[in-house]
């Protein structure tokens, strides 16, 4: 991807629309919204990370109640012709072709690499990256077994997203409580896990989410690993112009 002048790339994650309630996470929503619509002249592309939602489940005709301001604005900018990709993350991998075809916006299951101006990236959200992260890979077996999908979509749907969204916000595993305090560059499984992909290939820019801590992190001389942060504590976001990526934070 060559960037025309003046544009940009915008990265976001970890926004968990719908925690601890829909209306509880509104205010958020909306700041998210109006940052969209900020950035709609500038932006050449926009990658979100994953976690939008708390909880996300597509039946073959019905998908959880809300979200309307979100979609809505995503609607508009992929109709206005940037580009948008969205990265499942461990709340909404159960994501499977409303993006696609309702908004024009591919979904992945899996980190991708990009050459932006000939910069190269390594990017996804991250779960389930990394020598550790052993409980939510065991339980993410689980959630993508596809008997165990087959049975959660005959659920009522009342039912289904309820159950859900209980789990989203009470479940430690899932919730990624445990994963907003900085363990240390040799004990952070990102880190360790950008490392080793290093040991393989180069890449100037490893990004992810998950963590809902926002980080810039020297890998070596020519590599960076960047942690998007939330929408929730920080409000944080990147932005390569071409040239230089840059994590920066929503001003209020």
């Amino acid at each position: 991807m060559a960037l025309p002048k003046g544009k940009k790339v915008y990265f976001a994650s970890d926004n968990h629309l719908g925690a601890p309630t829909r209306k509880d996470s509104l205010p958020r929503e909306k700041k998210f919204v109006a940052w969209l619509d900020s950035i709609k002249d500038d932006a050449a592309a926009i990658f979100l990370m994953g976690d939008l939602f708390d909880f996300w489940f597509e039946y073959k005709t019905v998908v959880p109640k809300g979200f309307t301001r979100t979609l809505g604005k995503l609607a508009e900018l992929s109709d206005m012709g940037i580009p948008i990709t969205y990265f499942v993350g461990n709340h909404d991998l159960w994501m499977n072709g409303y993006f696609e075809e309702e908004l024009n916006i591919p979904v992945y299951h899996k980190p991708q690499q990009y050459l932006i101006n000939d910069t190269s990236f390594f990017i996804g959200h991250g779960d389930g990256l990394g020598p550790h992260d052993k409980g939510f890979k065991r339980m993410k077996k689980v959630f993508t077994n596809p008997l165990a999908k087959w049975f959660f979509k005959w659920l009522h749907p009342d039912l289904g997203v309820r159950l859900g969204q209980h789990l989203s916000v009470n479940n430690k595993i899932i919730s990624g409580e445990a994963d907003a305090k900085f363990l240390g560059e040799d004990k952070e499984w990102l880190i360790l896990y950008a490392k080793r992909k290093l040991e393989q290939q180069h890449y100037d820019h490893f990004i992810f989410g998950h963590r809902h801590l926002p980080m810039e992190i020297k890998l070596n001389e020519k590599s960076t690993y960047t942690n998007l942060g939330d929408w929730i504590s920080y409000f944080t976001y990147a932005v390569f112009d071409g040239e230089k990526l840059s994590l920066e934070k929503l001003e209020n």
